[in-house]
């Protein structure tokens, strides 16, 4: 879904609050002014989205099914015991690598 499809399809039903140090909204003002938004919220709204739609496409690009987050996951949990071949490997390198 790209952003201003995004945008127009929601209704503003829902509200999000947060606090800000003076520094970051000086910093986020001028750069929402920079880029033309008529309000900070606009800019704060807009951009976030950006950055989340990027972080959830790739995410989805890495691993694309649930079943594929799950046997990933899984594996960092529980990772298997090195097998010889590995084990032969890591070997090899240390040797390589004086490690």
């Amino acid at each position: 879904m790209s952003n201003s499809l995004l945008l127009e399809s929601e209704s503003r039903s829902t509200r999000f609050d947060t606090r800000l140090s003076k520094r970051q909204k000086m910093l986020f003002s001028e750069a929402a002014s920079i880029m033309g938004f008529k309000t900070l919220s606009e800019f704060v709204i807009q951009t976030t989205q950006t950055v989340a739609l990027q972080i959830v496409e790739r995410n989805k690009l890495i691993l694309s099914s649930d079943k594929d987050r799950e046997v990933f996951f899984d594996t960092l949990a529980n990772p298997p015991k090195p097998n010889k071949v590995l084990m032969e490997g890591a070997k090899r390198y240390n040797k390589k690598f004086s490690i």
